[in-house]
């Protein structure tokens, strides 16, 4: 026998994955994962008896419902499924899923379309942040297609523009959580970030590369590896998030200056793979310590002044641009919001089958 469940496959920016409205799930944490984990099709490699694709990039959950804060529209879960494991984390935020949230909450009906664009206001559940998100819609539906090019996606779609409004220190209470901007981790100089994600940045000079490395060249560097991981282990220690073996937050990154001065070439990992692109909140977080000072990331070269800077966040499929703001209080940097676009596209919508031996199994 099998549990149906209704299901839209999306991808959001440069990930893909099951939307779920949250009644579509069970109620129950332990039940819902358990869910989650059979309908990737986890743990295998391949994931093939689900709908998974074998890398962390489209083994991803976004999970929708009406919010249940004043000031929001919609509610977004997400929930990062392992693929070698029967594990599912809810503790980071995905911003390129996010990016499918606000035409998904439309498409359902949570949110009524105005015109030919229409604002969601998304609070996300993981991150405890808001979000404002800008879809286009036409004739009251979501417009899908569009110009817009996003490096590590072919084709072109319709933009969705997304701003980020209170990320910071959205998990551990302060941008950077260990109290300094540069500790020492391993030997290394690393900056610990909580900036729409959370992050340990390592500058590649100090581990001997280039910094332009490809993701199959970093990944096949075990020694390398090994050493991120003794710097991650650290780093969760020292942010207050005590032993974070099993989770994949913070995410290791490797950063390098670019040609100029708001340029900054990142190296994301997820956490144990490089990122064959880059995540959305990764980027507004390297951004962000591109143009505080003090970081392993700083730009020395112009020094901190309230508005909106732009930083092109370089990767190994392209560029994202994110637009920080920011504010002078007593003469310190505030980052005030980030904001960049995405695009996104409805692929399938249907019935997902789930084996009920397939959860009982999980269960043990």
């Amino acid at each position: 026998m099998s549990t149906t469940i209704p299901c839209v496959l999306m991808r959001g920016g440069t990930s893909r994955g099951p939307f779920f409205l949250a009644d579509w799930l069970p109620e129950d944490p332990e039940a819902r994962d358990r869910t989650l984990i059979s309908a990737l099709g986890s743990p295998h490699e391949l994931q093939i008896d689900g709908l998974g694709g074998g890398n962390s990039l489209t083994s991803k959950v976004a999970i929708v419902s009406r919010s249940t804060q004043p000031d929001c529209d919609v509610d977004y879960l997400f929930a990062q499924v392992s693929v070698q494991e029967a594990r599912v984390d809810t503790r980071p935020n995905c911003g390129n899923m996010l990016a499918g949230v606000g035409p998904f909450a439309i498409d359902q009906g949570l949110v009524a379309p105005t015109g030919s664009t229409t604002s969601v206001r998304v609070y996300n559940v993981n991150t405890r942040s808001r979000i404002d998100v800008q879809v286009c819609t036409r004739g009251g539906q979501v417009q899908y297609e569009g110009d817009v090019q996003i490096d590590g996606v072919q084709g072109t779609a319709a933009p969705v523009l997304m701003n980020f409004l209170d990320a910071w220190g959205a998990v551990t209470g302060q941008v950077f959580p260990t109290g300094q901007r540069i500790d020492t981790l391993d030997g290394l100089q690393v900056t610990c970030i909580d900036a729409a994600q959370v992050m340990v940045l390592v500058r590649a000079a100090d581990l001997g590369l280039r910094g332009d490395e490809t993701p199959a060249e970093l990944d096949a560097n075990t020694a390398l590896l090994e050493r991120l991981e003794r710097v991650r282990l650290q780093a969760g220690l020292r942010m207050g998030m005590g032993d974070v073996t099993h989770s994949v937050l913070p995410k290791p990154v490797i950063v390098s200056g670019g040609e100029q001065p708001d340029h900054i070439v990142s190296r994301y990992f997820t956490p144990h793979r490089c990122h064959r692109s880059h995540a959305v909140t990764g980027a507004i977080g390297v951004a962000a310590a591109r143009v505080l000072p003090g970081t392993v990331a700083s730009d020395t070269r112009t020094p901190p002044a309230a508005g909106v800077r732009r930083v092109e966040v370089q990767h190994p499929a392209g560029r994202i641009h994110v637009d920080v703001e920011l504010a002078l209080v007593d003469g310190h940097a505030t980052l005030v919001c980030a904001a960049l676009v995405r695009t996104a596209r409805k692929i399938l919508q249907g019935t997902l089958f789930v084996p009920d031996s397939a959860l009982a199994a999980h269960a043990h």
